[in-house]
């Protein structure tokens, strides 16, 4: 069951998104070799509760079958795909981080990622971020009223295949608002013009995991963060989209959001 969200929902929703991405824009700039993922978390914590007086919407969080997400925020490093619970690890010079924020504003979610260069990345590892950014852009770029959840998959596998890399199948966008995960089950792989009609008023997250090597994920025994199988490099980024009445609106924005890709650059 897809909620249509109200013009008031909406509105709310807009702030909750916003407030997720200056999250974002505030700790970018403490992502630098040696410093622990342990330490951006407890920065991205503080931030949100007492600077925002939003609730980290990670911290505590036990869908069926897990054991409680023990931090505000996740990171994944390097082959990590998602979910990598912030520890004592120390951030080397070339590494890659995803790190993904969701907060709750007035009981709305807003949920965002994005992709940090610890240092200077190797070239292969900027190309499969990059390249990662405009896989999601391409999804985006099929919503608006009346296309199907399978163009957004469609596009994304399309571009990201059809330059040599993988898409994780395990993982997927998802419907979102008063609650964390709703209806529907956003994929990033899938046949054009195949499952439910978009509407205006639909609002749910896109955030393809894309992989430098094969699509096989291994599950850690932390319970939470999720590894590649052969060990190549990963990246993700997230946006959460409003369907509007013609074309979509990205809720997730704020006054350091990365621009849109030019097309064609791959």
């Amino acid at each position: 069951m897809v909620h249509i969200k109200t013009a008031q929902e909406i509105e709310t929703m807009r702030i909750a998104g916003r407030l997720a991405s200056e999250v974002l824009d505030y700790i970018g700039p403490y992502v630098a070799p040696g410093v622990t993922t342990g330490e951006l978390d407890e920065l991205c914590h503080r931030y949100m509760v007492d600077v925002q007086n939003t609730i980290p919407a990670p911290l505590n969080y036990a869908p069926p079958g897990h054991s409680p997400y023990p931090k505000s925020i996740c990171t994944s490093v390097n082959h990590q795909v998602c979910h990598g619970v912030p520890g004592d690890k120390k951030l080397k010079d070339g590494d890659i981080v995803n790190i993904d924020v969701t907060v709750i504003y007035n009981g709305y979610h807003g949920d965002t990622s994005r992709m940090y260069y610890t240092g200077e990345p190797s070239i292969q590892a900027r190309r499969l971020c990059e390249l990662t950014y405009e896989a999601m852009w391409r999804g985006i770029g099929e919503v608006r009223p009346g296309k199907r959840l399978g163009d957004i998959g469609a596009a994304i596998q399309r571009f990201a295949e059809g330059a040599g890399y993988s898409v994780v199948r395990e993982f997927c966008g998802h419907g979102i608002g008063a609650k964390f995960h709703e209806d529907p089950q956003v994929l990033h792989y899938g046949r054009a013009g195949t499952g439910i009609e978009l509407k205006s008023g639909m609002i749910f997250t896109i955030e393809p995991m894309i992989n430098a090597g094969k699509a096989a994920i291994k599950h850690m025994p932390d319970g939470w963060t999720v590894i590649t199988k052969d060990r190549s490099l990963s990246a993700q980024w997230e946006h959460t989209i409003l369907v509007t009445d013609d074309s979509y609106e990205v809720l997730t924005v704020s006054s350091e959001s990365p621009a849109k890709p030019a097309a064609g650059r791959f």
